[in-house]
């Protein structure tokens, strides 16, 4: 739906890859190379987001980085709509239902790093998890957000990129 909003679909790409997760940055040439786009493509999607205060840039050594502007007025919205986008609140929402005593839920892999590649890893920590739920979640999930889903019961949350989506205030 998001797509038929956004029509350029480089812009769409650059969104999920920086606004999934801020801690994610790109520069001209790996943005290019990821994405399989045109350097110019992706080099005038990348001001029109700069002009519109939406992405920083970061100058580091020969290179520009680019960055999610957390300072925005609308980057909490967008963060929320790029989540709701990959299908991550519903998710989030069908793993705490049932899943017991569950203390951290985290993104790890492609989207994490903000690669729309259409399977979603995602970590879980906790006390006495529902593992058999796990597996009946992962194929109810993906009829609900049209991705391939793959859960992982850890015990602690290890991946540097990874995105916490859920940590228990306990």
């Amino acid at each position: 739906m998001l797509d038929s909003l956004i029509t350029s679909k480089t812009r769409l790409k650059l969104l999920i890859k920086f606004f999934s997760n801020p801690k994610n940055q790109g520069h001209l040439r790996g943005l290019a190379d990821e994405f399989g786009d045109s350097t110019n493509a992706i080099r005038k999607e990348l001001n029109n987001l700069t002009d519109a205060g939406l992405l920083i840039k970061v100058a580091e050594k020969n290179k520009i980085d680019y960055q999610a502007n957390i300072d925005h007025p609308l980057f909490s919205n967008l963060q929320d709509i790029i989540r709701k986008y990959l299908g991550l609140d519903k998710l989030l929402a069908t793993v705490l239902e049932r899943m017991g005593d569950v203390n951290q839920v985290a993104l790890v892999g492609d989207y994490a790093r903000g690669v729309d590649s259409g399977k979603i890893e995602v970590q879980i920590t906790g006390k006495e998890l529902n593992a058999d739920y796990l597996e009946l979640l992962e194929n109810k999930i993906e009829s609900l957000i049209h991705k391939h889903v793959v859960f992982q019961i850890q015990n602690a949350i290890t991946d540097p990129e990874a995105l916490i989506l859920f940590q228990n205030q306990d």
